[in-house]
């Protein structure tokens, strides 16, 4: 039987493993939301009811996949981040808090635990009350919205250094954290590492708004950065420009530390997809976007053996051959419930040119409403689909949502267990 590690590097490779390789929680889009992180805990029986579980990423509120849950469905990846979340503060000095459908939870001290009148829980820039907040859950609901904090638009004195603060030359700090962890990672489990080192999602709308600065600057509303990317087209070529510098250099010295123990990096979780088709065109996708993409994963091939991955939900069919053109080694998250994104002809046109990291069921259909005898149809059919040859590492498309019936969360990973196994079929 082949490691963890092995299975996922020869997946990567376009070879096949023992066994399809699984991602659970192996970044901030391959995770699950902590309710149903909470269900599929007491479900397994790893957890004596009530038990709270660790939120690790308050934006999206993901859970934390232990290692006794990550051995229990046989997951094959663990992730490699830096310990600050979305809004600024670390991922540390837990205390209690709950849900409002009563799942209990840690959340790190920076947290506001703090609701407002009418139901509402601000967040605020590295936990700091002094500032404007930044992010907004609406009372019963299970995520925080982002809040922006645009200044007035001057054209006439835009800088391109203020969308580039939160790019800056990466700290001695976070180089020895890397370093650190990832020996840990290496040396205590036999599991794929999974990098987000940052600084390389060129127009990341998500990240635009920038939750964790306390005083952004520049383009920060997301329709104004979305009709920028038109209107001030050669500005944000320039911010690329310089983004893509520093990124470079980052990623040599991170490189110098973490080597290559690292199996996969996300590279940019830039969206360029809608449910009906690209919300980009080729043409602004080659001019704007390409450039930095075929930069970064150039470096990357020339001086590692990492795999670069791209994050870009929605119908991207028809931006995939530029994608393998850029450099990208795997997609995720396939999202095969959008236009043009059938898996049989995903598989059949490009399954030997790029590695399909999700796709493994729907989670806006299947998963949270359908049944189990439905979940393990649609797995069934993933495997059978997607596995042959390799190129395919199993995760559901996107993370896992909140409440989802801890039914369909056992039916899931049963299933996977199930079929996992080569030859597919």
């Amino acid at each position: 039987m082949l490691t963890s590690r092995e299975r996922v590097e020869r997946a990567l490779n376009h070879q096949e493993p023992d066994m399809v390789p699984l991602d659970l929680g192996g970044s901030v889009v391959t995770g699950m939301q902590v309710s149903s992180v909470y269900l599929l805990r007491q479900a397994l029986g790893l957890d004596a009811p009530g038990t709270p579980v660790k939120v690790i990423e308050p934006y999206q509120m993901l859970g934390e996949i232990g290692m006794d849950l990550l051995e229990a469905v046989g997951g094959d990846v663990v992730p490699l981040e830096w310990t600050r979340t979305f809004f600024g503060y670390h991922r540390r000095d837990w205390k209690p808090w709950q849900l409002h459908d009563g799942t209990p939870v840690l959340v790190p001290g920076g947290f506001n635990t703090e609701p407002e009148s009418n139901g509402d829980i601000l967040q605020y820039p590295e936990g700091d009350k002094s500032a404007p907040p930044s992010g907004r859950m609406p009372a019963g609901g299970y995520y925080f919205d982002t809040i922006v904090r645009q200044p007035p638009i001057d054209d006439d004195n835009l800088r391109v250094e203020d969308n580039l603060e939160e790019f800056g030359p990466i700290s001695d700090e976070e180089l020895a954290y890397f370093e650190r962890e990832s020996k840990r990672l290496y040396e205590e489990t036999d599991k794929a590492i999974f990098a987000n080192f940052g600084g390389t999602g060129f127009g990341d709308i998500a990240l635009v708004p920038a939750p964790w600065m306390k005083y952004p600057k520049g383009i920060r509303d997301i329709e104004e950065w979305y009709i920028s990317t038109v209107s001030r087209r050669d500005h944000v070529y320039k911010i690329f420009e310089r983004q893509c510098e520093i990124a470079l250099q980052n990623l040599a010295k991170i490189h110098q530390v973490v080597g290559n123990r690292v199996s996969v990096v996300l590279v940019t979780g830039t969206d360029f997809g809608a449910q009906h088709g690209p919300f980009i065109s080729l043409k602004t996708y080659r001019e704007l976007f390409k450039p930095f993409h075929k930069a970064v994963n150039d470096w990357i091939h020339q001086h590692t053996q990492w795999k670069a991955m791209i994050h870009s939900c929605g119908s991207i069919y028809r931006l995939l051959p530029d994608f393998i053109d850029a450099g990208f080694d795997v997609l995720n998250p396939v999202q095969t419930g959008a236009a043009e994104m059938d898996p049989q002809r995903l598989k059949d046109e490009f399954g030997d040119r790029i590695v399909f990291w999700g796709g493994g069921i729907d989670t806006q259909r299947t998963l949270p409403f359908g049944t189990p005898e439905q979940v393990r149809a649609e797995v069934h059919e993933r495997m059978r689909i997607f596995g042959p040859g390799g190129g395919f590492v199993f995760n559901t498309i996107h993370n896992v949502q909140s409440r989802v019936p801890p039914e369909n969360l056992v039916a899931l990973y049963e299933a996977v267990k199930e079929y996992r196994k080569y030859p597919i079929t």
